[in-house]
Order: C-alpha cells, then sequence, then structure tokens
C-alpha cells in the first residue's frame, strides 16, 4: 500500500512500511512538516510524544487543523512529571521517556488494533535518547521500524542535527530508507 507524502521536495508518496528520519535544528519548525505528514492520507495516527504532554500535543493538532477524531497520543511525560492526566480511549500513558519497551508496546497495540492507512510520529529520537540514552534510542528506534514494516504502516521520526554528533546522526540515518532535513531557514531537502 502506497502513502501519500506532504512534504516538499519529497515524492508524492511513499510505500508501507518506510520510516522517515526528520533531521532539524533544535529550533527548527518541524510542526509544519509533522502535521502534514499525519493529516494526509490517513485513517489512524499515534504520536509519540516524548517532548510535550498529550494537552500540548492537542493543542498543536486542532492549530494545525488536523483530525483529531484519527489520532491517538502517546505520552511518555505526564505520569512522570506528576501532571494531571486525563484518561481517554485517545490518550495512552507510559512511565517515562525512558520507559523505551513501553513505548514500543504501546506502538505495538497501536498498529495491531487499526486498520487501513496508519501512520506514527515520533517526536522526538532526540528526547528519547536524553532520557534513556544514544543505544536505546537506537534499539527502540529500530524496533519501531520493524513494526511499520509488519503493519504496513509509515512513521515519521524527529532527530535535532545540532544534539548529537555526526556519529550518532548518521547511525540513524542509515536506519532509515528516506531522511528529510529541515535547515535554520525553513527550507526542507529530502533523500528517498
Amino acid at each position: 500500500m502506497d502513502y501519500a507524502l506532504a512534504i516538499e521536495n519529497a515524492p508524492d508518496s511513499i510505500p508501507g512500511g518506510t520510516g522517515v528520519l526528520l533531521l532539524h535544528p533544535s529550533i527548527g519548525a518541524t510542526d509544519r512538516i509533522d502535521t502534514d505528514f499525519l493529516k494526509t492520507d490517513t485513517d489512524h495516527f499515534l504520536v509519540i510524544s516524548t517532548r510535550t504532554t498529550a494537552r500540548e500535543v492537542e493543542q498543536k493538532l486542532e492549530y494545525y487543523d488536523v483530525d483529531e477524531s484519527k489520532a491517538e497520543v502517546l505520552d511518555t511525560l505526564s505520569v512522570e512529571r506528576g501532571y494531571s492526566r486525563r484518561r481517554s480511549d485517545n490518550v495512552h500513558y507510559v512511565s517515562a521517556p525512558d520507559d523505551l519497551d513501553g513505548i514500543v508496546e504501546k506502538t505495538r497495540e497501536f498498529l495491531e488494533s487499526h486498520d487501513g492507512k496508519v501512520r506514527i510520529t515520533v517526536d522526538s529520537v532526540t528526547e528519547m535518547a536524553y532520557y534513556a540514552d544514544v543505544d536505546g534510542a537506537y534499539d527502540a528506534t529500530e524496533r519501531l521500524l520493524e513494526l511499520l514494516d509488519a503493519h504496513d504502516a509509515v512513521g515519521l521520526f524527529h532527530l535535532s542535527n545540532e544534539v548529537h554528533d555526526e556519529a550518532t546522526i548518521g547511525r540513524f540515518r542509515d536506519l532509515f530508507d528516506a531522511v528529510v532535513e529541515l535547515d535554520v531557514d525553513g527550507d526542507v531537502a529530502a533523500e528517498f
């Protein structure tokens, strides 16, 4: 199954099972790329948020006019930080951003329980590495990519190119068939 892709300078579509690495500056405006990715040609999507709470994710989706009825959010911050958690069918929690096994398991459950065109976004792998470590984030990313392939889904994985050294960036790049780079001016380059 092919998925339409609404990313500047990228192909019009990608096959199911594809993970896209989004390299961006720390201050990069990734929301536009992320929300365009989620709202195009999608029946269901999961936002794995290691950077913001579920409430902030929902506000972003509303701001960018993304159909929230298709959305589920995996909030990795609220439990650890002691924030109030609004229980719902569409918001899930793990204990902390370094609960990488929990993140992979919740993603597996999401992919197994949804049919049609399904997308995930991981915002961000950099935060996973910050809370756990680079090796753990790499392993979790690899397992998430395997799940995408097994379920004919697609995913967008955020990684800051200002935080990590070249070796680490290269290591993650090698995991992906597709890389989108956002520069500080908001220009987009894509390798597919």
